[in-house]
């Protein structure tokens, strides 16, 4: 349970890139029910997460806030946490779930480009991670931190070579901080999910979500909830710190190429 492993009947979450319908909001939405307090953070979509934090507050009977602010602008983590840190007294949890990505083919990206992924997707996650783990070392609990990754860096696909490189450096951040926190305070994880194919497009056609269910291994796509539960138990188990784990049905080691059917291996 988060109480047993926070040692308080209510942890304070912080979920950056949680104002839209998307997997931060799920996290934010499922550490809701768990009992905790929650801070959404949103930068365009401000209307969309007052009206969830208003919605889950009302449903969970917990204490929710709006930060805002957008990652490119160095300043916004420390004011983000400035502010969850000052309503609340404390951060227990922080879930690096603000993102962007877009198709781009290969000749048409700009190195403003690849440097906008770098400061959204890579360094507001490490600016976040690094103002909530200079609080967490002041709490005797310490604290965990969630950064989400993807589970295709190591299987890139086409048309976003901008974007993957901005999540690889995730996985190595996440060790990092792991070992940096740690010596400051023991009590102090930061584990990476990797997500994979979850919450699907609105646009996508029935042929194409049934081509991406059939390239896990259980024949399915997944949801946002599932990577939530896996924030949870990232959160609440004390004993792993520094693991990047794929919650994406296997599709990191299965390639559906149909090579594996009717290969002679005598």
């Amino acid at each position: 349970m988060l109480q047993d492993t926070f040692q308080t009947p209510a942890p304070v979450v912080l979920v950056t890139g949680s104002g839209s319908k998307r997997v931060g909001r799920a996290i934010a939405t499922h550490f809701a029910s768990l009992g905790c307090n929650i801070a959404l953070h949103a930068n365009t979509s401000v209307e969309e997460a007052n009206e969830a934090a208003a919605n889950i507050q009302d449903k969970f009977g917990v204490q929710t806030i709006v930060t805002q602010g957008s990652l490119t602008d160095d300043e916004t983590p420390q004011r983000i946490v400035d502010k969850t840190h000052a309503t609340f007294g404390r951060i227990d949890i922080l879930i690096n779930s603000a993102a962007i990505w877009s198709p781009t083919k290969l000749d048409d990206i700009t190195p403003d480009e690849v440097r906008r992924y770098f400061q959204i997707n890579t360094l507001g996650s490490f600016l976040c991670a690094r103002a909530v783990g200079n609080l967490m070392v002041q709490q005797d609990r310490g604290g965990s931190i969630v950064n989400i990754g993807d589970w295709a860096t190591v299987r890139p696909y086409m048309d976003h070579a901008a974007y993957f490189p901005s999540k690889g450096a995730i996985e190595v951040m996440t060790r990092s901080l792991a070992v940096e926190f740690a010596a400051r305070n023991n009590r102090i994880r930061v584990n990476c999910i990797q997500p994979g194919p979850v919450l699907l497009a609105e646009d996508v056609d029935q042929s194409h979500q049934q081509k991406v269910a059939n390239s896990t291994l259980v024949g399915r796509v997944g949801t946002a909830e599932h990577v939530a539960h896996a924030a949870q138990f990232l959160c609440e188990n004390d004993f792993v710190t520094g693991v990047c784990l794929p919650v994406d049905g296997g599709r990191q080691i299965y390639a559906p190429d149909g090579l594996q059917v009717g290969m002679n291996t005598g």
